[in-house]
């Protein structure tokens, strides 16, 4: 019996190690010398003005991506740029009394009585395609996102 349970507790132990290291496969922080070229025009044209907090590089659906994190005008702004230096994405930080009213309380609503943690625009192929942000409900936190116009969205984006 002893040694059943000691199995199961390597093998628990292993797939978290695995998961784990699966996860940090995923992302990773690199230096901005670590950039390809294409990625690094890209950077140097979109941080003018910017305070550059980092860089990351994502693996995702067998595509890499990388992650300019990034301080504008005391707001944050994520931009993720493929290997070729195209922005696919951007999340940029927004204030939330500045969002329309439709988007202010379809967030509101989604949250509940839940408390709203900061509000990011996101944009994707240039087109601005959701709004989200965290809460905390019932002492867990929660994404939310809606769409442009606070409606709710068919899929996470």
């Amino acid at each position: 019996m002893k040694t059943a349970q000691t199995l199961a507790l390597v093998t628990i132990a292993a797939a978290l190690s695995s998961a784990s290291s699966f996860a940090q496969d995923h992302e990773k922080k690199i230096t901005r010398s670590q950039l390809p070229a294409a990625v690094e025009k890209t950077v140097s044209s979109q941080t003018a003005g910017a305070t550059i907090k980092g860089f990351n590089q994502e693996q995702e659906k067998g595509e890499t991506f990388y992650e300019a994190e990034l301080m504008v005008s005391g707001h944050s702004k994520d931009i993720l740029i493929d290997k070729d230096g195209n922005i696919v994405e951007v999340e940029e930080q927004v204030d939330f009394a500045s969002l329309p009213a439709a988007v202010q309380s379809g967030l509101q609503a989604k949250a509940g009585k839940g408390k709203l943690g900061k509000v990011e625009s996101l944009t994707k192929h240039d087109k601005l395609v959701a709004y989200e942000t965290t809460a905390m409900i019932g002492g867990k936190r929660t994404e939310i996102q809606v769409g442009p116009e606070g409606q709710t969205l068919d899929h996470e984006e």
